[in-house]
């Protein structure tokens, strides 16, 4: 069964850049859609980008021209390169695939 562990959270500064990874103990070449998800305290957890097998993507609203999806089927990565950081992006970030969480990332946006 597939693991999912992210890393790269952390505390920026508005206007910063953080890159979240997203480590899966097996193969994710097989896995046809990884999405990244986040989670602010008292809010729902909400989508924030998909990144298909052949390499298409979608992003939520929020954070298009800012965020930035990818993978690396060889090193069974998914990234997400966040810039332009702003305060309300400040949540907890999960990886998605096959049905399976990680365990989550803190990013805090905040001077």
């Amino acid at each position: 069964q597939v693991q999912l562990v992210e890393s790269g959270g952390g505390l920026v500064q508005p206007g910063g850049s953080l890159r979240l990874s997203c480590a899966a103990s097996g193969t994710i070449f097989s896995i046809n859609v990884m999405g990244w998800y986040r989670q602010a305290p008292g809010k729902q957890r909400e989508f924030v980008a998909h990144i298909f097998s052949g390499g298409s993507t979608n992003y939520a609203d929020s954070v298009k021209g800012r965020f930035t999806i990818s993978r690396d089927n060889a090193k069974n990565t998914v990234y997400l390169q966040m810039n332009s950081l702003k305060p309300e992006d400040t949540a907890v970030y999960y990886c998605l695939g096959l049905g399976i969480w990680g365990q989550g990332t803190q990013v805090t946006v905040s001077s």
